[in-house]
């Protein structure tokens, strides 16, 4: 499942070609995605100038001239490609030709930028849904949601905050999107290792032991959750930069894979030494709530 590195990479390669730009024409090719498109899905999206493309979370999120919002999720194989003049955009390095069978190309925008913007999802677990923008707070799939990671309001106070009094492990919280948002099982592995933080620590050691009892305000951060912040927000911002990492489906809009994969220090690295200087212990991989965590139990405590 892309998560929000993949996803901030999708946006930012669609956002010169649809911002800005009036949708001439939306081509819908299936009745539905993992949910049944809108009946007026086509018509609505139809001669609607996009005024601002965002992501909440790993939601892409189009603003529409007319006040809706056209909501996304790429599912777990979804990408776009961006078509330009009938030719597709220059591979980069990284890149590995897509196939030429087009029978999972399931939505076509076809902007007055002149390109054609097209989702391709072969297991078909991505969707769209076209919301106003004044319902966006009861829309069920974005209720909920935690803090962005990379916002400014996120901070080691606010991260101690939604994990005091919880008795769930560290790894379980971070991934709870009510916790924060956007974070997958990649990057919270990531993110633990840098910090030097066991997966199965307690989620509420992030918090003073005021903050620990729930519903007490004022606690204070613990230095782990000042090391988890900053882990964070590094590993969000490398793997953005790299485009992402890509392990199965993940495509930039160019074709192009992501390469952070290339820049894992622990995840998908089991058996190998850890890369700690002086640490000498070895990577682990066990299964945490129906995910493979990588960790390394020498200096992750």
């Amino acid at each position: 499942m892309p998560e929000l590195p993949e996803v901030e990479t999708v946006r930012r390669g669609l956002q010169p070609v649809m911002e800005g730009a009036r949708i001439v024409r939306a081509e819908v090719r299936r009745k539905d995605l993992r949910f049944a498109f809108q009946k007026d899905f086509a018509a609505r999206l139809t001669g609607q100038t996009v005024t601002g493309l965002g992501r909440r979370a790993k939601y892409l999120m189009a603003d529409l001239g007319s006040g809706d919002v056209l909501l996304m999720h790429l599912g777990m194989s979804g990408s776009f490609r961006v078509v330009k003049d009938g030719e597709r955009e220059a591979p980069g390095k990284f890149h590995h030709p897509r196939g030429k069978d087009d029978a999972h190309d399931h939505v076509v925008f076809h902007m007055s930028s002149g390109a054609a913007v097209i989702f391709n999802d072969p297991r078909r677990f991505g969707y769209m849904k076209i919301i106003a923008r004044r319902a966006l707070e009861q829309e069920p799939l974005l209720q909920g949601l935690g803090p962005e990671p990379l916002g400014n309001e996120f901070d080691a106070a606010m991260l101690a905050r939604a994990c005091a009094g919880k008795k769930t492990s560290l790894k379980a919280a971070l991934l709870d999107q009510r916790v924060v948002a956007g974070l997958g099982n990649i990057y919270v592995c990531e993110a633990l290792y840098r910090a030097h933080l066991s997966p199965r620590r307690l989620a509420a050691t992030l918090a003073t032991k005021a903050g620990q009892r729930k519903g007490v305000a004022g606690g204070e951060p613990t230095d782990h959750a000042k090391r988890l912040l900053h882990a964070i927000h590094a590993v969000l911002n490398q793997a953005i930069k790299a485009g992402g990492s890509s392990l199965r489906d993940h495509r930039q809009t160019s074709g192009e894979l992501g390469y952070f994969q290339h820049s894992f220090q622990v995840y998908d690295r089991e058996g190998e030494k850890c890369r700690t200087e002086g640490c000498g212990g070895i990577v682990r991989r066990f299964t945490q709530n129906g995910r493979s965590t990588f960790w390394c139990p020498t200096c992750q405590k």
